[in-house]
């Protein structure tokens, strides 16, 4: 395959375009890199596996441990067999995608050297061979840059890297290193596959090929039942979505013709705006979204997909997959700005959404839940942003929200490492992800503190840290596109666009004050107060390795100043304004205009200070009251009162909506599948009647048979006679 693409680069014509000719020409080997760090790391991970190692072979660093016997054994024998390729593929997997990284920002360079002429040439495609040649049917693997797929792949290369780094450390002791490391690799691969492809197919093959890592990420530790079974969820939740997708490409080629994005974007302009065709392909297109973006009601595994590695957690949640949703409505913005009721839709439900996971995460126990669920509210903003056509402002989200929430994650990883080592010393069976066993930790581990801080600040939109700028771009859209927009003008069960589109911007202020209250309520129960961890283990809490804190201190940096990527006019001051929006304007603004009635609304300055208040004032009011509700002491786990009851025990279980899809859904088809399907289905009619039935008719056929043939040749005579009379009789009296 890496054989097939080398050539096919060669051999690929260069077109009069302003990237021909330039580093660009290399777009194929950002993805193949990371392909091949996947090829080394999976043979490193299959080497050793000729000795049987430790029992466990899948020991979960932050599942607590068992007897000291057994954790003796484990380091012995991890040291000796299972860690020893992890120097290689230490080596091999962050350095792929840093390498991948270095390129990408040389293709934005040469984007940025080419200027204007780049706007009006459009994408640079190249195709690098045929894929499916059936009939009319034309679908080539091809790569296609543009000012979206570059920013995408720059996020994805370069928070990708960092997360790899800290992967050494976090997972230097597992003995599924090498094999960690190549999932990790193929999960970049795909998704860069998925924003760098030239066409709905090509994307739709990153898109199975994410969902196939996070299934093997997430149930990474597969010999425990639960881990297993979240990474099942993801897989089976995803393919509802996925069954979307695929409706939405058959109704495109069947009325377009084509598949690839200039094909689509171009032949968009035959489809009746507002039309049933158009509004159909965007609701199963967004259906697609919502389970691969965790939207209501596909929002359900995502939660559960904490039970892979922290790291994975980042790469998911961050900069990959869960993503992949806002970047397919983006890149359809052409058909999404022709169904403004399918637009309509999408912003109302990533309103319910953000709102819906952030009372959640009020209530949740496990750093990274709360995190988990965070990530589900963060993508209901972005989603608000692509459904009143506000492009550029839902991808600056996602972009300081790969920041940020990379920034969380991992550093909540660093606090569960900190916290295992802990109990790794005292061998204590503790729950090192629960913040009833943590607090005080700023003590111990300073620079983490800081930095999440720093994040945290981020995602409750206060100034002048990433999230407030992105997060007020997006509610400053929804404003504007309740006084002036195509949505508005809409009536959905009889009520005007423009009042629920006012009714998504309080929903979004509430999220946000929701948002900063459950976000500070984190950060005083892990970090502030009286330690609960042990006063054994306290004096062996400390930061983690430097090659775990210097991302860390990275996304530090971004999340603090990332939010100058597309500072607002009114901010102009703090310097050059609409970066972002300029540079994406060539992809969406035309589809963001036309959503927008003609021109997107323009709010006066007066306005925008408005709004940047009433933002802050949440923030801080959030802020403020966590503070003053989260101060007093708490209980160690071990030692908390019984669960709560009522809402707050509705909160915690996430409103038991799994409860209900398991009661209600999954156990009504497992007894279908048991009683119908398997019982009568097939052990009864298939097993029972045709097979076992068909072979007992063979044996009564050969019992007669046996029967007849006695060897007496006077019977058989007989017979012979009484046949022929039967014949004649038949013949004679017909």
């Amino acid at each position: 395959m890496m054989l097939a693409l080398l050539q096919a680069a060669a051999e690929a014509s260069p077109a009069a375009h302003p990237l021909a000719g330039t580093v660009a020409e290399y777009v194929w080997m950002l993805p193949l890199l990371p392909l091949l760090g996947f090829v080394i790391n999976g043979l490193l991970s299959i080497v050793p596996a000729y000795h049987a190692g430790p029992e466990d072979v899948s020991h979960d660093p932050e599942a607590g441990h068992t007897d000291m016997a057994h954790e003796e054994a484990y380091e012995a024998e991890a040291t000796t067999f299972h860690r020893r390729w992890n120097a290689l593929s230490s080596v091999v997997g962050p350095l792929v995608v840093g390498i991948a990284f270095v390129l990408a920002a040389a293709i934005f360079l040469a984007m940025r050297a080419a200027g204007p002429s780049l706007e009006t040439a459009g994408a640079f495609v190249r195709t690098y061979g045929s894929w499916m040649p059936a009939g009319e049917l034309r679908i080539n693997w091809g790569l296609q840059l543009d000012q979206l797929s570059m920013l995408m792949t720059l996020i994805i290369t370069g928070v990708g890297t960092l997360i790899h780094l800290f992967s050494i450390g976090y997972m230097r002791t597992d003995p599924g290193y090498s094999r960690y490391f190549a999932y990790l690799n193929l999960f970049v691969c795909f998704m860069l596959v998925l924003v760098l492809g030239g066409s709905y197919p090509v994307l739709f093959v990153g898109w199975e090929g994410v969902g196939l890592c996070s299934y093997l990420l997430i149930g990474f530790w597969f010999s425990d039942e639960s881990n297993a079974n979240a990474g099942k969820k993801a897989f089976i939740v995803n393919r509802v979505g996925d069954f979307g997708f695929l409706v939405a490409m058959f109704l495109l080629w069947a009325n377009l013709g084509t598949l690839d994005y200039a094909g689509v974007d171009a032949a968009a302009t035959r489809l009746v705006a507002n039309g049933a065709l158009v509004t159909a392909i965007c609701l199963f297109l967004f259906l697609g979204c919502a389970g691969k973006s965790a939207q209501l009601p596909l929002y359900i595994w995502l939660p559960d997909a904490m039970a892979g590695p922290t790291p994975v957690s980042a790469l998911i949640h961050a900069a990959t997959m869960v993503t992949a949703g806002v970047y397919l409505i983006a890149r359809s913005g052409a058909l999404f700005a022709l169904a403004p009721f399918a637009s309509l839709l999408v912003a109302l439900t990533g309103a319910l959404t953000a709102l819906f996971a952030a009372t959640i995460g009020l209530k949740q126990w496990d750093i990274k839940k709360v995190l988990a669920y965070s990530t589900v509210s963060q993508l209901g903003y972005m989603f608000v942003a692509a459904g009143v056509g506000a492009y550029s402002a839902a991808v600056f989200h996602l972009a300081t929200h790969a920041f940020f929430k990379a920034l969380l994650f991992l550093g909540a990883g660093s606090v569960i490492y900190a916290l295992h080592e802990a109990y790794h010393h005292t061998h204590r069976e503790e729950d090192a992800q629960d913040m009833r066993n943590m607090g005080g930790l700023r003590r111990h581990m300073p620079v983490t503190w800081a930095l999440m801080w720093a994040a945290t600040l981020a995602i409750a939109g206060v100034p002048v840290f990433s999230g407030f700028f992105s997060k007020d771009q997006i509610l400053g859209a929804v404003y504007g596109a309740a006084r002036h927009s195509a949505i508005g003008e809409l009536r959905l069960l009889g009520i005007p666009g423009s009042a629920i589109l006012y009714g998504i911007y309080v929903l979004g202020l509430v999220t946000a004050l929701i948002t900063a209250i459950y976000m500070t309520r984190m950060m005083l129960y892990t970090f502030h107060g009286a330690n609960r961890t042990g006063e054994g283990e306290r004096p062996h809490l400390h930061e983690a390795p430097w090659i775990m804190t210097g991302p860390l201190a990275v996304l530090g940096v971004l999340t603090v100043f990332g939010g100058w990527l597309n500072l607002p006019a009114v901010l102009h001051a703090l310097g050059p304004e609409a970066l972002l929006d300029r540079w994406l304007a060539p992809v969406v603004a035309r589809a963001s205009a036309t959503l927008a009635g003609g021109e997107v609304a323009h709010l006066s300055h007066a306005t925008e200070y408005a709004l940047i208040g009433a933002a802050v004032a949440v923030s801080v009011l959030g802020i403020g009251f966590a503070v003053v509700r989260y101060r007093g002491p708490l209980l160690a786990k071990r030692e908390a009162e019984a669960a709560e009851t009522g809402l707050g025990a509705a909160v915690r279980q996430a409103y038991y909506v799994d409860r209900g899809i398991g009661r209600y859904l999954v156990e009504p088809t497992i007894a279908l599948s048991r009683k119908v399907l398997w019982r009568g289905l097939d052990v009864g009619l298939i097993d029972g009647v045709i097979v076992n039935g068909s072979a007992a008719l063979m044996r009564g056929v050969a019992w007669a048979g046996a029967r007849i043939q006695t060897g007496n040749v006077g019977n058989y005579a007989w017979i012979v006679a009484v046949g022929a009379l039967v014949v004649i009789g038949a013949v004679a009296f017909r």
